[in-house]
């Protein structure tokens, strides 16, 4: 906690106030085992940041594109997402300086992705308190911004149920369907598997925390077959 410098380094921000940064990446089971540090977890940041990028997404897409309202949704969702902030909070060296407990940081899958892109956007709610909209802004732009280019070259803006949707459309005139077909595990862990049928034929199946995520792994892995 101790060595924020080389996070500013890479941010390219110097924190007017030190302790914004640093609660920015406590993480709540952190305090568990900490409770007297003093600090607050990060999700009041998070919950600022959050609104500060979808504002400066928002503005940048507008100002700069002339395209339809839907298309400018898909872009701004496909670079807000917590996959693509995590990825960008792992390139800017967050991992090493997350405040996890002990049980957290062992996690390395998609629990770990949230918890990178939550301290993403607690990390701009900080700059944003410490240095106001302006400073957030060029942040955003600079890193997060910076990958719209890629992902409308190649499509990331689509999710994989659309894209499977509009194959599907244009090989076989067939909409897909999604059903369930396996629920595992207690209610408050539970798995759903889930297929994607053409017409009566299983093109592909994925499982998820959630139904929406089972689909989207569904579709997934009916695209690459």
């Amino acid at each position: 906690m101790d060595n924020l410098k080389t996070l500013e380094d890479k941010l390219w921000v110097v924190f007017k106030d030190k302790t914004l940064l640093k609660q920015a990446l406590i993480h709540r089971s952190w305090l568990n085992e900490n409770s007297d540090s003093g600090f607050e977890n990060n999700e009041r940041l998070e919950f600022l940041g959050d609104a500060v990028l979808e504002l400066a997404v928002t503005e940048y897409l507008y100002k700069k594109y002339s395209n339809p309202e839907g298309e400018l949704t898909n872009w701004r969702a496909a670079l807000v997402n917590y996959v693509n902030l995590s990825e960008v909070a792992v390139q800017l060296g967050f991992n090493e300086h997350l405040m996890l407990s002990r049980g957290e940081a062992k996690d390395t899958g998609r629990a770990r992705q949230v918890i990178l892109a939550n301290a993403m956007e607690a990390i701009i709610g900080a700059i944003y308190l410490d240095q106001g909209f302006e400073a957030a802004y060029e942040f955003i732009k600079k890193n997060i911004l910076s990958g719209l280019e890629y992902i409308i070259k190649n499509n990331l803006y689509k999710d994989a149920k659309s894209l499977f949707q509009e194959q599907s459309q244009e090989k076989f005139g067939i909409t897909p369907s999604y059903r369930v077909l396996r629920e595992n595990g207690p209610d408050h862990d539970k798995i759903f598997e889930v297929g994607v049928f053409l017409g009566d034929e299983l093109a592909g199946g994925g499982s998820g925390p959630s139904k929406q995520e089972a689909e989207q792994k569904a579709a997934e892995d009916a695209l690459n077959k």
